[in-house]
């Protein structure tokens, strides 16, 4: 499947210089903004079956995190509530947004709960895509060792020496076995993913996402006894293969109040590639009913 034709750009924000992509309605059209925040291991391009069904009615946000795809890669700063702190900074004082809406897949969610836990006040609503959010209260998001790979990338430099030169088979386990179906990545969609993770430092970005779980968890924690998030929050979960299914609203209604669940069949894990007609349906109806 070919790229949603979309503008790209670069912001300096300090320490690291994020890529992002912009389609849709114009900012100052008065439209709702989308962010899509994605996971590991992709980057921007997951939204690539989604941005073309949000574009007609919405302005659309689509950033690289830090480390990885086209965004710089900082030494350090892999924790999500740094990472959402780039996305705050990226909307409010570059793009100058005062309300959006997040919509984070995989890591995306979690960074996505951090933006609107620890940088509360523009963010209008969460769709989470199947995550479980670290600190909720549940000492096991890694499902009791079932995803195996939590434990191997949070060890110090073993996982970049075991995969360096490997990244086609290794990310190409996860693509094939994670889905509803092996076949819902292409290998014109792999090469893309593949383009910016062969690099070292951005292979590397990626397993430091994983060893800040427990400072996550931490300041998730923490956090969530004093706060919890009082926005609208829509909980997906894909329904087969790795899918999370239920857990992950049962994971958001541990910190937030107003939670929607819901399961999505015929998908695994890569829920906006493998169901993005629901996906951005189910969107859509809790907006609407949230009165945006």
């Amino acid at each position: 499947m070919s790229a949603p034709t979309v503008e790209h750009h670069h912001a300096e924000l300090g320490e690291v210089r994020l890529h992002y992509v912009t389609t849709g309605q114009p900012q100052d059209s008065g439209a709702e903004t989308v962010v899509l925040l994605h996971g590991w291991p992709q980057t921007w391009y997951c939204w690539r079956r989604v941005i073309p069904l949000l574009r007609d009615d919405f302005h659309v946000v689509a950033p690289d995190l830090r480390g990885l795809g086209d965004s710089s890669r900082p030494a350090g700063g892999y924790d999500a509530r740094t990472v959402a702190a780039d996305i705050e900074v990226l909307l409010r004082e570059r793009l100058g947004l005062d309300r959006f809406h997040v919509i984070g897949h995989d890591w995306g969610g979690i960074v996505g709960y951090a933006l609107a836990a620890h940088f509360p006040g523009n963010l209008a609503s969460l769709t989470v895509v199947d995550v479980a959010i670290p600190g909720d209260g549940n000492p096991d998001i890694s499902q009791g060792g079932r995803r195996w790979h939590h434990a191997l990338h949070q060890t110090a430099d073993l996982p970049e020496k075991l995969v360096a030169g490997r990244e086609e088979t290794y990310l190409g386990w996860f693509y094939d076995n994670y889905g509803h179906r092996p076949d819902v990545i292409t290998d014109d969609e792999r090469a893309e993913y593949l383009r910016t993770y062969t690099d070292p430092d951005a292979l590397r970005a990626g397993f430091e996402y994983y060893r800040a779980l427990d400072r996550n968890a931490a300041d998730n924690a923490r956090s969530a006894k004093e706060y919890r998030i009082p926005i609208p929050v829509l909980a997906l979960g894909g329904a087969t293969s790795w899918g999370r299914g239920e857990q992950v609203a049962e994971s958001l209604r541990r910190l937030a109040d107003d939670v929607t669940g819901g399961v999505i069949g015929e998908a695994g894990h890569w829920v906006p590639e493998e169901q993005p007609v629901e996906l951005v349906r189910r969107f859509r109806e809790h907006i609407a009913a949230a009165g945006f």
